[in-house]
């Protein structure tokens, strides 16, 4: 059975920028354990009292991961690990000429004996040991392989090939991993290449049995490789099953980039927002016919759901399968007008939402959108030393509404009474919100789209202005008075 050690709290927090509260760790490697992963390198205890504080805290938490930190072959740091009340430490040292001579200005015999005497000290300590190869893909193979064959006599659990800078290829991976296999041992790549996942795959192909991973594949440059990623080619490709909770992938990879603040890749693997999304009409159109011709696995398996955007590309099909879907039921007359109208307003260059499709189709089938919300004023107050603050008067289905709320920016503000001056007639939530720049200049016009949610129906909204507070606000009242429009409202017609 293959093994993963997760080290996104210690290599992926490498990730310039990315600082994680001892909370935040807890919370992360709570949902690490809880998917199913072994091994948790929660940090380096040395690093900071702040960083030993939220190892404490993990191996306090009686989580059914093993709690691992990463340690260099020093004493006071295994003392520092063992002293956080670990399982195992991550022992690394420098195999590679480079590393040794460059880095730690030692000979290849001063690093082997700091590595034997670390790994029978940390024994001592009661420690689960997996010694390390550090810079392993530049090492010289006979010199790493009497290291690791001695450091298991010495006492070592486990061991590690370390691809430090992403230079490994496949083939080059076949041909080292079965001669370092001197005890069970796990691969730590890193993506510089582009090359993590496949190395990864061939070196578990090749007698490793644990791959070490990060959520997202954050770490530091390129990042290492990808936890996600490992999983589903695995399964899907080659029929292993990994004992991971894979319906936890996308909720445990939204909390990572939360908290990190590193958000993921649109075209990102398994995780990104467009890894299950089509607007081509041939391929939305197959979907709706076998989801497999379009998709390698199915969204709801790793916790996530299809999506059909409409825009340029989309097909008769598609508009009126996302029609149905926002209750409107055109004949095909009506229908082959909303599809023309559509891919006009992709032609401009802008992203098609729900709001402008309902718009379209209230439009061609001679609806009338009869507005819950009528915006009477807003005012925006911030500055240096003044906490943002938004105020409102608007009309809820006739009544007037005033009401004023605080943020942690104007547009923050301004969102959150919106929300909170609708709630009288319902629960609306801002799920997600993006912004870009249409023109450049200081009077740019920039285009808000936002994600809104009530009751679980969720639809998309778009504003345009030159004052992204404005834009903030049409798109969210635009998609509020979509979202609140009655759900017995009539909106098929008879007439040709």
């Amino acid at each position: 059975m293959f093994r993963f050690l997760d080290t996104t709290l210690r290599d992926g927090e490498q990730t310039p920028g990315v600082s994680l509260t001892p909370e935040q760790k807890l919370e992360i490697a709570t949902a690490l354990s809880d998917i199913g992963i072994d091994v948790i390198e929660a940090g380096t205890a040395v690093a900071s009292e702040g960083e030993k504080e939220a190892i404490r805290l993990i191996s306090d938490a009686g989580l059914a991961a093993e709690c691992c930190t990463y340690v260099r072959a020093r004493r006071d740091d295994i003392d520092s690990a063992a002293d956080c009340g670990v399982d195992s430490v991550h022992l690394v040292v420098p195999v590679s000429d480079l590393h040794i001579t460059k880095k730690l200005g030692k000979d290849r015999e001063a690093v082997y004996d700091m590595a034997m005497d670390a790994v029978s000290y940390a024994k001592e300590r009661g420690l689960i040991v997996e010694l390390s190869g550090e810079d392993a893909s530049r090492a010289d193979i006979d010199y790493l392989s009497n290291l690791f064959r001695d450091g298991v006599s010495a006492g070592a659990d486990r061991l590690c090939f370390c691809d430090t800078v992403g230079l490994l290829t496949p083939e080059r991976t076949a041909e080292i991993i079965p001669r370092v296999c001197h005890a069970p041992l796990s691969i730590h790549c890193h993506n510089d290449l582009g090359l993590a996942l496949a190395n990864t795959l061939t070196a578990l192909n090749s007698g490793a049995t644990c791959a070490h991973v990060t959520v997202n594949g954050l770490g530091e440059r390129a990042g290492n490789t990808p936890f996600e990623e490992v999983v589903m080619a695995l399964e899907r490709l080659y029929n292993y099953d990994t004992g991971i909770k894979k319906e936890k992938i996308y909720p445990l990879s939204t909390l990572v980039s939360r908290y990190t603040r590193v958000p993921l890749a649109t075209n990102k693997p398994i995780v990104g927002a467009m890894a299950f999304t089509h607007e081509s009409g041939i391929h939305a159109h197959g979907l709706m016919k076998d989801s497999s011709t379009y998709e390698p696995l199915s969204p709801e398996l790793v916790g996530r759901k299809r999506r059909i955007v409409l825009g340029k590309h989309s097909g008769s099909a598609s508009v009126k399968s996302a029609l149905n879907e926002l209750g409107y039921k055109p004949n095909d007359k009506q229908l082959n007008e909303i599809v023309r109208r559509i891919k006009e307003i992709g032609d401009r260059g802008v992203r098609v939402t729900d709001a402008d499709v309902m718009a379209v189709a209230d439009a061609v089938m001679l609806l009338e959108c009869r507005p819950v919300i009528e915006m009477k004023q807003f005012t925006i107050v911030s500055g240096n030393k003044i906490i943002p603050t938004a105020s409102v008067t608007m009309k809820v289905n006739g009544q007037e509404i005033t009401g004023a709320a605080t943020g942690a920016g104007p547009v923050d503000a301004a969102l959150r009474i919106l929300q909170e001056s609708v709630s009288v007639v319902g629960d609306i939530r801002l799920e997600e919100y993006h912004v870009d720049a249409i023109t450049g200049g200081t009077d740019a016009v920039v285009d808000v789209t936002v994600k809104l949610n009530r009751d679980g129906r969720v639809i998309t909204s778009r504003g345009a202005r030159s004052d992204i507070i404005e834009a903030s606000v049409e798109a969210v009242v635009s998609g509020m008075n979509r979202l609140l429009r009655s759900e017995n409202e009539n909106r098929s017609t008879d007439s040709d």
